[in-house]
């Protein structure tokens, strides 16, 4: 019975982010899309706990002898270490040097804005990258944008599909403290998301600023009166949050993809969103664009959609509409058939 393995690794990660809820939906939605006869396992390095890498319907996860840093020394020096399975597919960069595997390259920030990035993250994600568009039997990323950056940047003979992420349907809701109206941000805290740039904007409107994320590297500090930092929440707090919110605002210097942006859409937020690439792609049209790095143009944004309600009733209409072009089943579809690819 031929295997696929997953690596799992980016939900052990301290932060896992947008990163780890891709991993875990689409792990569980390559499960649930099997073709007949094929069985998904997850893969994680040796660690003390792996118990937040179980995926349901995934089976393990399978425990590699080698730790994490041993693990991604052998596998940077080629060390044709395999985790076992017929196929694998590598959520993040992170990945057996060469054979039946596919790897996810969620974004270029590395050449695009590196200043967004630790210096070693940016060595790292060059290396890695690298070696997957040269070795790797294939490559996913999650829009258009990713793949014109990624033949600019780090060309490689391994062959480029995009796949849209799914959006991810919460059922369930816990309520959380929220302030009646508020700007909602989405994302780990770091320079890349431009939210001091939101503290700013919503500071100027009066209106409070809801942050749902925890603290990244780069010691940005969202702390002001009308901002209310709620960290890592569960996804019934995601969705109470998600849902009651007035606009969500996605100012990023630069996205992949931006999930958030299609998360809201499909709760019926309107979408405020910065100029990145990406993100224009991903919102289609459905959001109001702004110009990066600009507070004039964010805050000229989001003052209309704020307190225009028949704009802010056709942006929620437009986003629903434009959010059911993502679903993670389709997604999982689109990666079986890169990973049947290779056996042929």
């Amino acid at each position: 019975m031929p295997n696929l393995v997953v690596l799992t690794e980016q939900l052990l990660a301290p932060v896992p982010g947008g990163t780890g809820r891709y991993t875990r939906e689409l792990a569980a939605a390559l499960a649930a899309t099997a073709p007949p006869g094929w069985t998904v396992t997850g893969a994680v390095s040796r660690q003390a706990d792996v118990s937040a890498a179980v995926v349901p319907g995934v089976g393990g996860p399978r425990v590699l002898p080698l730790p994490r840093r041993a693990l991604i020394a052998a596998w940077e020096r080629g060390v044709p270490y395999w985790p076992g399975g017929d196929s694998v597919h590598a959520f993040t960069p992170f990945a057996p040097p060469r054979g039946r595997v596919v790897v996810t390259v969620h974004d270029t920030v590395p050449w695009t804005h590196p200043s967004t990035l630790t210096p070693r993250g940016v060595a790292w994600h060059r290396r890695a990258i690298g070696r997957a568009v040269a070795r790797a039997g294939a490559v996913v990323v999650p829009t258009a944008t990713v793949a014109g950056e990624l033949r600019r940047h780090a060309p490689g003979p391994a062959p480029v599909h995009v796949v849209g992420n799914g959006v991810t349907r919460f059922a369930e809701e816990e309520a959380v403290p929220v302030p009646p109206r508020y700007v909602l941000a989405i994302g780990t805290i770091e320079p890349r998301k431009g939210f001091d740039l939101l503290v700013a904007a919503t500071a100027e409107l009066d209106v409070p600023l809801v942050v749902v994320g925890p603290q990244g590297w780069g010691g940005v500090d969202l702390r002001a009166p009308h901002v209310r930092l709620l960290g890592r929440l569960t996804d019934p707090q995601l969705a109470f949050v998600l849902r009651r919110a007035a606009v969500l605002a996605a100012p990023s210097l630069a996205e992949g993809f931006g999930l958030p942006v299609v998360e809201a859409m499909a709760a019926g937020v309107p979408v405020v969103h910065s100029d990145a690439p990406a993100l224009v792609e991903v919102a289609g049209g459905a959001g109001v664009e702004v110009a990066r790095g600009d507070l004039a143009a964010l805050t000229a944004g989001l003052r209309p959609v704020l307190f225009d309600t028949a704009l802010a009733e056709r942006l929620s209409a437009a986003g629903r509409t434009r959010a059911e072009a993502f679903t993670w089943e389709n997604a999982a579809r689109a990666v079986w058939g890169v990973h049947l690819g290779l056996f042929r």
